[in-house]
């Protein structure tokens, strides 16, 4: 094949799932294909709907390459999520959906194995969260089915492997509060050896990693060439990531904004994490430990806005931090940094749809600012994803942080990094917009008025 430059990424979020093809010369997306990502309701629990997932993905395949050509394909996907393939690659258990609380109703068992989070740096999440959790509790809920499985994949390298044919695990997804991976051995943890798990485990690649071509009947399928490279991918927070640390300077934090806005610092004050708010230790791309934390914020901001209209002015800016209208946490409670506050509302009677739109963005805006401090989060904070768009969440970040925010520009900062694995240069950034922190003190004022209504709020 000639050189690499257009990539098809494979970008499966929660709530919707995407095919980009991104342009290596210029860090751009220059074609999309989107779909919503619902879960199946349906027995024998609630799992991802992974057949009409791929055929999303190889008919947006054979539409991209009809417009361009397709000279790679790379994957990344949300976090806490696994499969469990037997000897021929085929599914022994439907993917399940974390959202479902099943593995809780065996919460004291699990309990009892967990690995420490010194150990992890793994918290202790609800319903399926933690990927360990959620094996443990088919391992025992489905014995027959579980016994069949061969292999353990990584929810990126389940589509790798669909394409490829090569099973390949991988340390972004290993290490997204799985309960899996030791972040300081680069190891699998004392839970996999203690639940006899070691056996299972695909071998362990680096993302960037070129698993093989795409199988051939696929490639028939797709009109793609038979010789296009499938690289192994990674989790799409850490996506999001890569570009960063292949070109930016320490200290620096990048927020990858979804359905889950996740918050990391590379580079920053020294700071113990608290698990008990939602803090954890990611695994970059290189293979680093990295400090982070986050909450379900773009989950929040659907629940919030869902049919009422997004516009605002400036003067609702101007009414909203002279009247104090707050938002306080938490929408989603469970995760974040305040799992147990009830949300509620300060200040807001008879605002209108901008004045609600706008206390929206700041306080998710705030919310983020709280992640960055628990995690020592220092210099500049890089905004990836739909909220880099929001010129209100950028402006109450720098508020709040007292900091430089960079929003970056590309629809889905997740599709640029997983793009790069497929290069071996030296990357600049793509464009973005610096927004420094204002010099109106109402501003200052309304971060410290929220601050004080959340710590003293019932919890």
């Amino acid at each position: 094949m000639s050189a690499i430059r257009h990539i098809a990424v494979i970008d499966i979020g929660k709530t919707n799932a995407k095919v980009a093809l991104v342009d290596l010369e210029t860090l751009s997306e220059v074609a999309l294909r989107r779909t919503k990502n619902a879960p199946l309701r349906q027995a024998p629990y609630p799992h991802h709907d992974v057949e009409s997932l791929w055929t999303f993905i190889l008919n947006s395949l054979a539409t991209l390459n009809r417009e361009q050509r397709i000279d790679a394909i790379s994957i990344t996907t949300h976090g806490a999520t696994g499969a469990l393939v037997d000897a021929s690659g085929e599914l022994v258990l439907p993917v399940l959906d974390y959202e479902f609380d099943g593995p809780d109703r065996l919460a004291a068992d699990y309990d009892a194995i967990q690995p420490p989070f010194a150990e992890t740096g793994t918290p202790r999440l609800p319903m399926g969260l933690n990927l360990g959790a959620q094996f443990f509790w088919q391992q025992k809920r489905f014995p027959a089915a579980f016994g069949k499985a061969a292999t353990m994949l990584m929810y990126p390298q389940y589509w790798a492997l669909r394409l490829s044919g090569t099973a390949a695990n991988e340390v972004t997804s290993l290490g997204c509060h799985t309960d899996l991976w030791n972040p300081w051995n680069a190891d699998f943890s004392s839970l996999v050896d203690r639940l006899d798990w070691r056996g299972l485990m695909a071998p362990v690649r680096p993302a960037k990693d070129r698993l093989g071509p795409i199988l051939p009947a696929l490639a028939a399928r797709t009109g793609l060439d038979p010789q296009t490279p499938v690289f192994c991918g990674l989790h799409d927070s850490n996506a999001s990531l890569l570009p960063h640390l292949l070109s930016d300077a320490p200290p620096f934090s990048v927020v990858s904004t979804g359905t889950w806005v996740v918050s990391m610092a590379v580079g920053g004050k020294s700071v113990t994490l608290d698990p008990e708010r939602d803090t954890l230790v990611n695994v970059n791309a290189l293979g680093a430990p990295v400090p982070s934390a986050r909450f379900m914020g773009g989950r929040e901001f659907s629940v919030l806005t869902e049919g009422r209209s997004e516009d605002w002015t400036e003067d609702d800016v101007a009414h909203v931090l002279a009247r104090g209208t707050l938002l306080l946490p938490s929408t989603q409670q469970g995760s974040g940094p305040f799992p147990h506050h009830a949300a509620g509302w300060l200040n807001a009677e008879g605002m209108t749809n901008g004045q609600r739109f706008v206390a929206i963005s700041f306080y998710l805006a705030l919310m983020t600012a709280v992640c960055l401090d628990l995690i020592g989060a220092d210099g500049p904070v890089i905004v990836e994803g739909p909220f880099a768009r929001n010129r209100l969440f950028t402006r109450m970040l720098t508020a709040a942080t007292t900091r430089s925010v960079i929003a970056s520009e590309a629809s889905t900062g997740t599709s640029i990094g997983a793009a790069l694995l497929a290069s071996d240069r030296p990357t600049a950034q793509g464009k973005s917009e610096r927004t420094e922190p204002p010099a109106d003190p109402a501003w200052v004022d309304y971060v410290r008025s929220w601050r004080t209504a959340v710590d003293t709020s019932k919890i």
